[in-house]
């Protein structure tokens, strides 16, 4: 049986795609560089407030734990309430939030507005794949896709640049004011987006505390190394698992565990989040400590690699509707692979060999999360897309969260080396993480020509 949300009768099924992908790309953008502008003005705001550094941090951690939890849990919505109402309600708590936090003298008011913001902002990806999933036909939906995952690039490299400047130049509390506009695309998206009619289903609140639970207890493990966190989450996601196995309408589906073709190449796409995520932790620290630079500066050795990546979005996707998902699974991952070894080479030697390489990497990371995406959107059945998209959003976010924490401790660990060999070991280290993108590329791909090779023998 259907319970997915459907157009309302009498509506028609097509949506304006080019004028809603191209909106949905700048919101993308927005909330992207959300994440991390703050970044850059953590020390400015424990400052001004007297924090401690635990305390500061609650900024970016807080913020990174009600994303992944809201992420799949208006993907899952979705299944059975409108995407326009889920989508206007989750820009209403991000553009109010904004308001509060640009007002805010008081620091547990800015955690408050930050919390809020997360909760807001993480309607944003997950409910653009579903949308663009649900009404853009197989053969045009690889072009969408890539304005979405190229539109995220250029959020990750604008955000340090924008971020920077705003925070040098005017002020912590500015930086606000580039997620208000969000506010005056409310009435846009409210117009453009399709109306569907509210569908019966029922949330499973349990599993949904369950997994928060469970993924809080493990980043802050990650953040704070007390391990009573660790044993909390850890019980929480075993209690998560016999939950969904059990429950009459899960939080998550328990078949996408076991499906073999969604692991793996949700596999494919945790390795490349958490390359990239490393990269973008990484790079700013090696031009700030080796080169020099202020964290403006830093933005802008990245930002030619986001820019590249937004430039070929068109070309990304066209290849996609044209000849499939199947080549850029195979190279893709190699230039993955290829970026972290030229870092490991050549990122303390050469500033502009900082920026050509991150230009191979940011496009390889596009193509890549653009192919994985369209292909786990075709072979998602129509009940599985909200939950399937929404545990992949969340997996990616966890990834990158915990990709970047690792990466402290190892900074911490060889604190007594020359930072130029530190960082070098680092990048070693992910040119290894890259070669299992490969690897799982081939794999998957080998799964796909046994099952191609199975229906010819049939016939």
């Amino acid at each position: 049986m259907n319970n997915t949300a459907t157009a309302s009768s009498g509506e028609r099924t097509g949506i304006q795609e080019g004028l809603i992908v191209s909106l949905l790309g700048f919101t993308v953008v927005l909330v992207v560089m959300n994440t991390m502008m703050f970044n850059l003005a953590l020390p400015k705001i424990a400052a001004e407030f007297m924090l401690t550094s635990v305390a500061s941090s609650w900024i970016v951690t807080g913020y990174s734990i009600v994303f992944a939890i809201s992420s799949i849990t208006f993907s899952r919505l979705s299944d059975f309430i409108p995407i326009r109402t889920l989508f206007t309600t989750g820009l209403t708590l991000l553009g109010a939030a904004s308001v509060l936090g640009f007002f805010s003298n008081h620091f547990i008011i800015l955690l408050i507005a930050r919390l809020i913001q997360a909760a807001g902002a993480a309607s944003v990806p997950g409910l653009a794949i579903v949308l663009i999933t649900r009404y853009i036909p197989n053969d045009r939906r690889g072009k969408s896709m890539a304005v979405i995952m190229s539109a995220s690039s250029l959020g990750l490299g604008l955000g340090p640049v924008i971020g920077g400047s705003i925070t040098q130049f005017l002020g912590w509390h500015d930086l606000f004011i580039v997620t208000g506009l969000t506010l005056f695309l409310i009435p846009v998206f409210f117009k453009l987006l399709p109306r569907e009619t509210p569908q019966k289903g029922s949330f499973d609140l349990m599993g949904a505390v369950l997994l928060a639970i469970g993924t809080t207890g493990v980043l802050l493990f990650l953040t704070s190394r007390q391990w009573f966190t660790l044993v909390i989450g850890a019980a929480a996601l075993l209690l998560f698992w016999l939950r969904i196995r059990r429950a009459a309408d899960p939080f998550v589906q328990p078949a996408l565990f076991k499906d073999k073709k969604y692991m793996m190449l949700s596999s494919l796409g945790i390795v490349s989040y958490i390359n990239n995520f490393s990269t973008l932790f990484l790079l700013p620290q090696i031009l700030a400590h080796l080169y020099g630079l202020t964290p403006a500066q830093s933005g802008l050795v990245i930002f030619p690699g986001a820019v590249v990546s937004m430039l070929l979005s068109n070309r990304i996707g066209r290849m996609i509707d044209r000849h499939g998902n199947t080549l850029l699974l195979k190279f893709a991952p190699w230039l993955l692979l290829a970026a972290a070894g030229l870092f490991a080479l050549f990122a303390d030697n050469n500033i502009y060999a900082i920026m050509a390489v991150y230009v191979l990497l940011s496009v390889g990371f596009s193509s890549l999360t653009t192919s994985v995406s369209n292909e786990l959107s075709g072979n998602l059945t129509k009940d599985q897309v909200g939950a399937g998209m929404g545990l992949f959003q969340l997996s990616q976010f966890f990834s990158g969260a915990f990709s970047v924490a690792v990466t402290g401790v190892a900074l911490t660990a060889m604190q007594n080396m020359p930072l130029s060999s530190a960082y070098t070991n680092i990048f070693w280290g992910m040119t290894v993480v890259a070669l299992a993108s490969v690897i799982f590329s081939q794999l998957y791909l080998r799964m796909q020509s046994r099952k191609v090779t199975e229906k010819s023998s049939r016939i």
